[in-house]
Parts: structure tokens; C-alpha cells; sequence
């Protein structure tokens, strides 16, 4: 009772005090500002009571001010919390002995109490057992359930898949039923001709009025006989035929039986044949090229008409004389040579029909490796092998390099003219009689000639000149013959001299009429080839060699002699890139056309094959050694983004799809027969394609030319899915192969082909085994939906990288490291890009050429740039055609280098392409390089290995004469690229 006291008089206390402060602050007694009178209630003055009361005490709580209410609740906590405080402290304390009896029954209340809670909270956990369990039942069953889910989606997905490729299965065999509705030629047969064949030709009013379509026996020769060639043998026959009537030298027989041995056009078969060479002797004569014959021309003309082969009129008969001397006699002036063609260097012009007989080089030029010399000192034939070798094997490492574009000379000339009388000699006319021509030189423009480089030597108005007008040392003349500039001092001095001339004159015979070229005329000619001073040739009726199919234009310049005058002007204004394209150009023409007897007689006989439209032989692939192995279907193969199963679209893998080749047979020699004289490598061979094929208008893909054209939406257009299941552009469809180089690192292989798996477009994964060892049998190879072929070389080169094997089958090829990552969309990209690129390298890896200024060099870089030139071929697209070029055509010192330095093969074949088109590579992506986590530290890490670089581009400037190299400022992205798209429309690639 005396606590239940205590509390209430505590509790009323604190209700009391609270009232009243909560009044006083709350409704303070505030004055009127007007008049000080009271507005709240107590106030005296209040006279109103009863129904007002309501109103005015809304009115006191309208003028409440809200910072007092605050106040007054926080003095009521403050004294509620004191007297809490105090009641605590004075209530007595329950451990002390309390003056009132001990109430037991509320104890007992408290502990039944305790045991329900105990009771309750026992439930309770058993409750929260039996839920937690049928929690994690039930999670299982979800796992379950998604598991399941899991696997009809991936069922789903490949059914899908599956459909996808059936559908495009069908639509691919429908396309394909429609394309064989319409019959494709087949190759022809080879058709030869024989001994019956022969048949009866009109008859020439004489024999220099011989051209093709009156003097050549097409008959022996279809377009299908692959020009069989034969060659009559230099020594005399057992039955005493075919007696040889002119002293052949030494170095005649060794030249021409090493270039005839090795041209693949020659046969032993007469019967079969369609041309037939005579060979002729180098007969030398103290009176010159236009002197009487020491051998008669009856005697000579008797002698080849008792050839074996030459039927009575000498139809498709060469006959050849080829020199190094530069007074060799003509041994066939007057001579009645019938309907046979007559290839040498020294032509009168009586003697000359133009589109039949053929002017051609002389044997006199040398270089380092080319031993023979304009003299007459006999040189040994053993010192000759190399230079009677295949021009394509070797290089003249003393030809000087063509930049830069302005030499020490303008112009250089050196000669001796002296004027010799009024020689005569000896010409038949058109009405086949003998008369006398005098031979002396034009007066009155030898004079202005002379004139006119005196003056621009004194002058040096348009740059420095060279001019010699005496022979202070040896000089060659054509004895008899006067209106020719002496040739002065030997191949050496020459050279000298050339190599600092930007521009060399070369002045033509003076006397068309008597003499339409000579040896000395096509030394002068052969050696600024050579050298790299633009040939300026004044005449234009001069014939060159091979003019018929040759462009001089482009390597030369021609003007008539009556711009003598104007010559100064002309060169001066020739711009440098102008001047680089024609040095460049001639040294193509040297090399292809000019530089041994071997590439003399390919092209005498390509001359004569392309008149009569005749195809080359084509190249030869490089037969593969190949290694068979067993494939091993992969498990569970991670799908990585960027995959083809991941990419949006991507269609599946399609069946193999080889590219078509040789489909331009015959145009190549009929359409397109003047370019490939002009360009590189030549017209000696057939490509079965080439990256510069003609493309058809985008018409033409939906009227009549619709085979193997698959456009992107049936035309229409599109972007992701409709994109990608077309490969669209320009061209028919096709596929590409992977060549991959590895040597002994099976387990990155193993990587690098699983990656494939499941990769569109590709035809083909050719492994070369660069190992020397041949695969282990226990090494497991993936199985991939394409075929995977392993070349074993005979030995361990970078080279081979680059070797056309047969089992490429496709114009596109992707080079491919096997420690290189690349993603299915970045393959595909690069493979689309190089498709409007054909002709250039397309990769990811980009590098750039350097100049040092201080040593006056090339260094090969690898720091990102703005700006690159070349394109590593560890991850790049590239051509076929570029690996015949680099296997047959390229120097071969080039791949010496590389097996020497074990490096440097991406950088040659970056020269070879950038030479050839004068275009930079394409690069694609951002792409830079490439890592390969758990491969081992690549060679190319090493500060070695860009030493070897920077010595491999030096040395490949050096054989290429010019740093061919060019640069680029753009890389290539897939259209839609960072381009912002409404939400319904997709990009072309996810990632690219």
C-alpha cells in the first residue's frame, strides 16, 4: 500500500506541474499592438462566455507560436525523466528485508510463464527445422527443374541450330540445282598437230612481205597444243642432216642449251612441234654488221633449206642469232629466209618485217654475276653457270639502287661520231635486185645535236650534264657503217656513269633507211636499264626490242630528233614519282626481259605464243607431303563471345566450296595479253586466279550473271541475322583456307584448332609441320566440321609459310600463328574486308618501317602509331596468287635471308605485295597483338629478333632496289560501328 501511495502521489505530481507549464507556454497572454489589450481568455475585458468560447479558443490556438509548444514539450520530457530517476531511487530495494509479506503467488504466475515460453519456443524451432528442410527440399527441386530446363534449351538450340542448317542445306542445293541447270565447258582436250597436218599456204609475192596470217601455219598450232617447241640440235647428226654452217662460239652453245633445257615449252617430238629454232653462230667480221657475208646467201639460203623440218618455205621457223658482240655481222642479209621469222639485234630495214620478225637483246651486259663482257676476250664458260642459270634465281647485287630520284647527272651521253665518207653497201630493194646505199650520217641534224648538248653543258640552266663527245679509252663501232654513235670505254665505266645520271640519251641510227636498230643501240638500251637512268631515246623510228608487246613508253622516254632542241625543257619538268615509276618499270623490264639468255629466249618464244593467243602453262602447285591422323570429337568445347555459336546470326559451317580455277584461260592471252607484259612477274606462266579479276556491275548479280552470287537479303539488305547469313559484296561466294605454322608445341595446336570448331566460310585447315619429326601417333587431334590437313616440308623454314601447296584450293588464304587468339567475328570481318581488297594484305597485327636519320637507315618499329605499312602475317588474309609469286618469282636471295636470319618471312612477303601494287595492307579491328596465356615467351620478345628485323629490311631494300613499303592512316571497322541504332535494329557484328 505505501508503494502504490508513493507512485500515485509521484504520477499526480508530474501530470500537475506538466498541465501547467504547458498552458503557460503554449498560450501566453499576448497584447494587442494597437490598442495593448489582451486577446486570450483571462482576460478581464472578455465579455462574452458560452457559444464564443469555442471560437475563441480556435483563435488562442491560431496564435500558438509553434517554438513554444517545442519548448514546453522539452521541458516536460526533462521533468518526467527526473521524476522517473527519483521514484527509482526512493522505492525500497527488493534484496533488502521488505516490511510487507512475500506475495508467492506471483512468483508462481512468473514461473508457469517462463515454461510456456519455453514450450513455445521449442515449437517454434522445431516449425523453423521443418520449414528449413522443406526449403532446401524444395531448392533441390528447382535446381532440378532449371537443370532440366537447361538441357531442353540446349536441345532446343541445337535442333534449332540444326534446322538452320538444313533450311540453309536447302536453300544452298536449291541455289546449286538452278547454277548446274546451266552446263559449264569443260576443259579441252590437248590437240597436237602431226606430220599430216601440214597443209598448202598462198604463196608471198617474196618473202619480206611475210606477216602471221600469210606466212605462219596456224594449223600446227591450236590454242589447245600448249606450244609445243622444237629445237634444232647444234651438233651434225649421225645421218650427216642438218649440217650446222655457221662457227658457233663456246658461250652461244652454253647459253642457249642451258635456256631451251630448261623451257618447259621445248620437245623432242619434230612431228608434234609448232615452231622450230635454228639456231645461228656469232660470225664476227672486221668490216661490221652491214658488210658482205663471209658466208654467200645462196649458200646460206641452200643450207636452211635442207633442214629436216623446214618444208620448203621455212614456215614457223625461228630463226635465232643471238650475240654478245656488238659488231657482230647480220649472217642473214640477203638471204631469202622463206616464211621462217628471223630474231636478232642487227635489222636493215629492207630486212625487217614489222609483226613478224623480232628484234631482240643482245648477250653483252654484265654485272657482277654476269661474267661476260663487251670485248673480245673469250670468257671461260664455267665462270658463266650462275649467269646462264634462271634469271628469277639470282640477284646483281652491283645494280644500283633507284632512289634517290634526282642523280649527281641530269643527263649523261658518251660517244664518238665519225663521219666515215660516203660508205656504201650493199641492200636488196623490194623488187629483190641489189643496189648500192651510201650510209653516211645526216649533217645537218648531227650538227644541231652536237649543238645543242654543248649548250646545256655550259649552261647547267636545267641541272648538271655529262656529256663526251670523244672516246678517251676503248670504243666499239659498227665498222661500214657510219651514221652510229661509237660505243666508249667498257661495261664498267659505263656503269660508272650511269648509276649517277637521272637520264641517259640514247641517240637511234641516223638513217632509218639503211638500218632499223643495232647491237650498239641495244647495248645503250640494255645497260640504263640496268642502271637506272631513264633511257631518252631520240628517234622514233628506232624499234625496240619487243616493242610488240613491251610498253617502252612507261620505262623510257621517246622523242622525235627534231626535239633535240626542246629536250632540256622536258626533263626538267618530269616530276620525281614520274621518274621513280619509269626507273622502277625499266628494272622490271631488265630483269623479266633482258638479264640472261634464259629470260632472252622465254620471252623470244612468249612473243611468238601470244601472236598466236596461245595460253602459258600454268604454275604448278607445290605437292604436300601429307601426314594422316586420327580426329577425336571434343566435349563439352567452351563457346567463347565472339563465337559463331554465340554471334548473333552467324550461320553455321557449309559444306566445302572450292574456288573456281583458270576461268580466264584465254582471255588472260587475249584481252589482257599487253598488261601482263607490262607487270609483274610477266607473261610466262597462267594463274588458275589472280586478286585483280574483273568484277561484274551489281545489276548483273539479278540479271543473267546470278551464279555462286549470294546478295544480302536477296538484295534488299540487312543487318544482323539477314546480314550475316549472306556474305553479300562484289564477288560470288567462296571460302577460305587457315594455314598454320607450328613446330613442337602440340598442346597450343591442340588449342588453336578446338577454337575452330564450328567456324563458317572456312574450306580447309592446312597444317605445316615445320617440326622434323613427323606428329606423335598418340597426339589427339580435334575434330572440327572441316578437314585438317598436315604438310610435313623436307625441311625447317619460315618459307614455308608461303609455298603454294596443293592442298589449298582456295583464292583466300588466312595465316594464322598457333598462338594466335583470334575471335569467329574478328575472322569473319577480316575475311569480308579482304574480299573488296583482294589484291592486298588483310590483317591485325600492324607494324611500321622507320627511318633513322642518324645511320641512315631502315628500322623495323612495333610501338603503336598512327600511322603503319605493314601487316604481320601471324593473323592475316592474303591471296594465293601471292605464294606462287613469292615461291617462283621473288629473288631467291630473299628466301636465303630468311632461312639465315630464321625470321623476317611476314616482312618479305609485305615487300613482295606492296611492290607489286604499290598500295599499303589493310588493318582491321584494334588489334595490335596477341597474347597467349600458358604459351611460352615468344622468340619475338627478344631484342635479337628486331635486331635481325632492322638488318632484313636494309638487305630487302638493297635486292628490291627501292624501299616499295607504303604507308596507311586508317584501319578497317564494320559499317555500324559506335553508330547508335533504334532498339528493333541490330549491328552487323556484336563486338566488332
Amino acid at each position: 500500500m505505501l508503494t502504490s501511495w508513493f507512485v500515485v502521489k509521484h504520477v499526480l505530481t508530474f501530470f500537475a506541474t506538466s498541465t501547467t507549464l504547458f498552458y503557460y507556454f503554449s498560450f501566453p497572454m499576448a497584447t494587442n499592438r494597437s490598442y495593448g489589450t489582451q486577446i486570450c481568455p483571462g482576460d478581464t475585458r472578455f465579455e462574452h462566455v458560452g457559444s464564443e468560447i469555442g471560437q475563441r479558443f480556435k483563435r488562442c490556438l491560431v496564435g500558438v507560436r509553434l517554438s513554444r509548444v517545442a519548448v514546453s514539450f522539452l521541458i516536460i520530457f526533462l521533468l518526467f525523466h527526473y521524476i522517473t530517476n527519483h521514484f527509482l531511487n526512493v522505492l525500497p530495494n527488493e534484496s533488502q528485508p521488505s516490511l510487507l509479506p512475500a506475495d508467492t503467488s506471483y512468483r508462481l504466475r512468473d514461473l508457469k510463464h517462463i515454461k510456456d515460453l519455453k514450450r513455445i519456443k521449442k515449437s517454434v524451432s522445431i516449425e523453423l527445422r521443418d520449414l528449413e528442410h522443406k526449403r532446401n527440399q524444395m531448392q533441390d527441386d528447382i535446381s532440378t527443374h532449371q537443370g532440366r530446363l537447361n538441357s531442353i534449351e540446349q536441345m532446343s538450340k541445337k535442333a534449332q541450330n540444326e534446322l538452320d542448317v538444313l533450311k540453309r542445306q536447302i536453300i544452298q542445293l536449291k541455289n546449286e540445282q538452278r547454277e548446274a541447270a546451266k552446263p559449264k565447258i569443260a576443259a579441252p582436250a590437248r590437240i597436237v598437230a602431226s606430220e599430216t597436218d601440214n597443209i598448202i599456204l598462198p604463196t608471198p609475192t617474196h618473202y619480206y612481205r611475210c606477216h602471221m596470217h600469210n606466212c605462219f601455219d596456224y594449223s600446227r598450232c591450236s590454242l589447245f597444243s600448249q606450244f609445243p617447241v622444237y629445237v634444232y640440235p647444234q651438233k651434225r647428226n649421225q645421218d650427216k642432216s642438218d649440217i650446222i654452217l655457221f662457227d658457233v662460239t663456246s658461250f652461244i652453245i652454253g647459253a642457249t642449251e642451258s635456256a631451251f633445257g630448261k623451257n618447259a615449252y621445248v620437245t623432242h617430238d619434230p612431228n608434234s612441234a609448232c615452231i622450230f629454232v635454228v639456231r645461228l653462230g656469232e660470225v664476227e667480221t672486221a668490216e661490221g654488221a652491214n658488210a658482205p657475208a663471209k658466208i654467200e646467201a645462196s649458200r646460206v639460203t641452200n643450207w636452211l633449206q635442207s633442214l629436216s623440218h623446214w618444208h620448203g618455205d621455212g614456215r614457223n621457223h625461228i630463226l635465232l642469232s643471238l650475240t654478245r658482240r656488238s659488231t657482230a655481222q647480220n649472217p642473214l642479209l640477203g638471204v631469202d629466209t622463206g616464211r621462217a621469222m628471223i630474231a636478232q639485234s642487227n635489222f636493215a630495214p629492207t630486212q625487217f618485217r614489222p609483226g613478224f620478225d623480232l628484234v631482240i637483246p643482245t648477250l653483252a651486259v654484265s654485272g657482277s654475276v654476269q661474267k661476260p663482257q663487251t670485248s673480245e676476250q673469250e670468257v671461260d664458260q664455267s665462270d658463266n653457270d650462275k649467269w646462264l642459270d634462271d634469271s628469277r634465281s639470282w640477284v646483281d647485287e652491283d645494280i644500283p639502287v633507284q632512289v634517290p630520284a634526282m642523280r649527281k647527272y641530269m643527263l649523261s651521253f658518251q660517244g664518238q661520231w665519225e663521219p666515215a665518207g660516203n660508205t656504201q653497201i650493199a641492200i636488196e630493194d623490194p623488187e629483190g635486185d641489189f643496189k648500192r646505199m651510201n650510209i653516211g650520217g645526216d649533217q645537218t641534224f648531227h650538227q644541231v645535236f652536237v649543238d645543242s648538248l654543248s649548250k646545256e653543258l655550259n649552261s647547267n640552266l636545267h641541272g648538271k650534264y655529262l656529256v663526251q663527245l670523244k672516246c678517251t679509252e676503248d670504243r666499239l663501232v659498227t665498222p661500214g657503217y657510219s651514221s652510229e654513235w661509237a660505243l666508249c670505254g667498257n661495261f664498267a665505266s659505263r656503269s660508272l656513269v650511269l648509276a649517277q645520271s637521272t637520264f641517259t640519251l640514247i641517240s637511234a641510227p641516223e638513217q632509218p633507211s639503211v638500218v632499223t636498230t643495232t647491237s650498239i643501240f641495244v647495248i645503250r638500251l640494255t645497260e640504263a636499264l640496268r642502271s637506272g637512268a631513264v633511257p631518252v631515246v631520240l628517234g622514233t623510228h628506232a624499234v625496240l626490242p619487243f616493242d610488240e608487246f613491251v610498253a617502252w613508253e612507261k620505262a623510257a622516254i621517246i622523242i622525235p630528233q627534231a626535239r633535240i632542241t626542246e629536250l632540256s625543257f622536258l626533263l626538267s619538268n618530269t616530276p620525281h614519282a614520274e621518274i621513280l615509276s619509269m626507273r622502277r618499270q625499266a628494272r622490271f623490264i631488265y630483269d623479266t626481259y633482258f638479264s640472261s639468255p634464259y629470260a632472252v629466249v622465254d620471252s623470244i618464244l612468249a612473243v611468238v605464243r601470244s601472236r598466236l593467243q596461245i595460253p602459258p602453262l600454268p604454275v604448278l602447285d607445290e605437292p604436300s607431303d601429307v601426314i594422316e591422323h586420327e580426329s577425336f570429337k571434343i566435349e563439352n568445347h567452351e563457346v567463347s563471345p565472339g563465337d559463331a555459336q554465340s554471334e548473333f546470326g552467324i550461320p553455321p559451317p557449309e559444306p566445302r566450296i572450292d574456288s573456281p580455277k583458270f576461268i580466264r584461260n584465254f582471255t588472260t592471252a587475249t584481252i589482257d595479253s599487253r598488261d601482263t607484259w607490262n607487270s609483274v612477274p610477266g607473261p610466262f606462266n597462267l594463274y588458275p586466279y589472280l586478286p585483280a579479276d574483273r568484277i561484274l556491275p551489281t545489276d548483273a548479280q539479278f540479271m543473267g550473271s546470278t551464279n555462286g552470287f549470294r546478295p544480302i537479303g536477296e538484295g534488299t539488305g540487312g543487318t544482323g541475322k539477314v546480314y550475316q547469313s549472306s556474305l553479300g559484296g562484289n564477288s560470288p561466294r567462296e571460302q577460305f583456307t587457315i594455314v598454320m605454322l607450328t613446330y613442337e608445341r602440340d598442346d597450343v595446336l591442340m588449342q588453336a584448332i578446338e577454337r575452330l570448331i564450328g567456324l563458317p566460310h572456312l574450306n580447309k585447315v592446312v597444317v605445316v609441320w615445320n617440326s622434323p619429326q613427323p606428329p606423335n601417333d598418340a597426339l589427339r587431334w580435334p575434330k572440327i566440321d572441316v578437314e585438317v590437313v598436315v604438310v610435313h616440308p623436307n625441311r625447317n623454314s619460315l618459307n614455308n609459310r608461303f609455298v603454294p601447296w596443293d592442298e589449298i584450293q582456295t583464292e583466300c588464304v588466312l595465316s594464322i600463328d598457333d598462338d594466335a587468339h583470334l575471335r569467329h567475328d574478328e575472322m569473319l570481318f577480316g575475311f569480308r574486308v579482304w574480299r573488296q581488297h583482294r589484291d592486298r594484305i588483310v590483317g591485325f597485327p600492324g607494324r611500321f618501317h622507320a627511318w633513322d636519320a642518324a645511320g641512315g637507315k631502315w628500322n623495323y618499329n612495333s610501338n603503336h602509331t598512327c600511322e603503319l605499312s605493314m601487316v604481320l602475317t601471324g593473323a592475316a588474309f592474303f591471296h594465293k596468287y601471292y605464294m606462287y609469286l613469292y615461291t617462283h618469282w621473288m629473288p631467291s636471295a630473299i628466301r636465303e635471308i630468311v632461312d639465315e636470319y630464321m625470321n623476317c618471312e611476314d616482312i618479305a612477303i609485305n615487300f613482295l605485295v606492296s611492290h607489286i601494287t604499290r598500295q599499303p595492307p589493310v588493318k582491321v579491328t584494334s588489334r595490335w597483338t596477341f597474347r597467349c596465356p600458358g604459351c611460352p615467351v615468344a622468340l619475338s620478345q627478344s631484342q635479337e629478333h628486331f635486331d635481325e628485323r632492322h638488318k632484313c629490311i636494309n638487305k630487302f631494300v638493297k635486292i628490291f632496289g627501292y624501299m616499295p613499303l607504303v604507308f596507311t592512316q586508317i584501319r578497317a571497322d564494320s559499317i555500324l560501328f559506335k553508330t547508335r541504332l533504334p532498339h528493333d535494329k541490330q549491328k552487323c557484328f556484336k563486338f566488332i
